[in-house]
């Protein structure tokens, strides 16, 4: 959605192209096509089209190609040969279309079926190094040797990038990575352009996180090193992390089960009555967006110096922000945060914080990015 609204921002119709990453039943049928659909209601796309691998693709050579390779943990693999027999939409033929922005390697193969043959420059958007990603995924996966290493996956991804006309990074780390991996492609650093929450303006001391593995580790540190030193201090975490706490580690869920909130449909009103915003991150890779909008409420935050990875600023310098490099020194830091709001010392509506944010992940900021990285490939 932000991808769209920058793009019609700097005066482009703007088509939408969403492909399945698993066989699914043809557009707009099946269940998963119709929770897309109706999810993405008001993406904001001047006209719409879907495709995706149908199941009929079981009959060719999916199982050798795809299939075989998953099962060793090829995640790679597996989605490259998704994308190949993902069929050019009805109606996108008709299309004029002057460039192309696609996200993930792993959708190049259906932007060349979307090109059909025509001209068209290439946007590949990043969103971190995917072979990492896999790695992280496999460990909760079961798999049979012989397993897919990093180093195959990896290849996999570079040999695609290199067909893109432009590399588009969302964070510093990718950027200089990326650009070491793929020195003859060209590359340039765009942060994303993260929706604006409401200015915190309350008392509650909170945590957002989705379930993905990385924040469970970090979730994991936090409440088992963290939390029994806090003294009592208050939080509270919203987000889908509940489940996979759960799910991955019974026991530790239930012993902290009265912190979770567990997912809510207004995040903004969780922003708006928060104090201060704890990113308990010792693991991941990437620009986090939680810690982005964390930045746009402009709370105090108390954070490990990983919860800022990706980004082009030394947090030592923001003014709004407790950095701790132990559970020791984060307790420490929330206790006194959590002191400041139960005292009523609401943030105030400037902060280092939301400056940072204005400067460089607002819609603003995006747009003004993109524009100059793909007016070259316009001309």
């Amino acid at each position: 959605m932000a991808q769209i609204a920058a793009y019609r921002a700097l005066g482009a119709r703007v088509l939408s192209v969403a492909m399945m990453d698993d066989l699914a039943s043809r557009p707009p049928g099946g269940a998963r096509w119709r929770a897309y659909v109706a999810a993405t209601h008001d993406i904001g796309a001047d006209r719409r089209f879907f495709s995706g691998p149908p199941f009929a693709g079981l009959a060719s050579r999916l199982l050798v190609d795809g299939w075989w390779r998953l099962i060793h943990g090829d995640q790679a693999s597996w989605l490259i040969e998704l994308a190949r027999r993902a069929p050019l939409p009805d109606g996108f033929g008709e299309e004029t279309v002057d460039l192309i922005h696609a996200n993930h390697y792993f959708t190049l193969p259906f932007v060349e079926t979307l090109k059909n043959g025509r001209r068209i420059p290439v946007v590949l958007e990043t969103q971190d190094i995917q072979a990492r990603q896999y790695v992280l995924r496999n460990k909760g996966g079961f798999f049979i040797p012989p397993y897919a290493t990093y180093d195959n996956m990896l290849k996999v991804e570079l040999d695609w990038m290199r067909r893109a006309d432009l590399s588009a990074h969302l964070n510093e780390e990718e950027f200089h990575d990326f650009r070491d991996l793929l020195p003859d492609s060209r590359h340039a650093l765009i942060y994303p352009a993260v929706p604006e929450v409401p200015r915190a303006a309350g008392r509650d001391v909170i945590i957002v996180a989705s379930d993905n593995y990385a924040n469970y580790v970090s979730l994991r540190w936090f409440l088992e090193e963290v939390v029994p030193l806090s003294g009592g201090a208050r939080v509270a975490i919203y987000g889908n992390i509940d489940g996979g706490v759960k799910r991955r580690d019974g026991a530790l869920y239930e012993a902290h089960r009265a912190l979770f909130r567990g997912r809510v449909d207004d995040i903004g009103s969780v922003y708006a009555n928060a104090g201060a915003v704890l990113l308990p991150t010792i693991e991941g890779h990437g620009l986090s967006i939680k810690a982005v909008e964390a930045l746009c409420c402009g709370a105090p935050l108390v954070a490990t110096p990983l919860a800022f990875r990706g980004m082009k600023v030394d947090p030592h310098a923001l003014g709004n922000v407790a950095l701790a490099d132990d559970a020791a020194q984060f307790a420490r830091h929330w206790r006194e945060a959590q002191e400041r709001a139960d005292r009523g010392e609401t943030p105030p509506l400037e902060s280092d914080t939301r400056r940072l944010y204005e400067s460089s992940f607002s819609p603003q900021a995006y747009a003004r990015t993109l524009a100059a990285a793909v007016e070259p490939l316009l001309q």
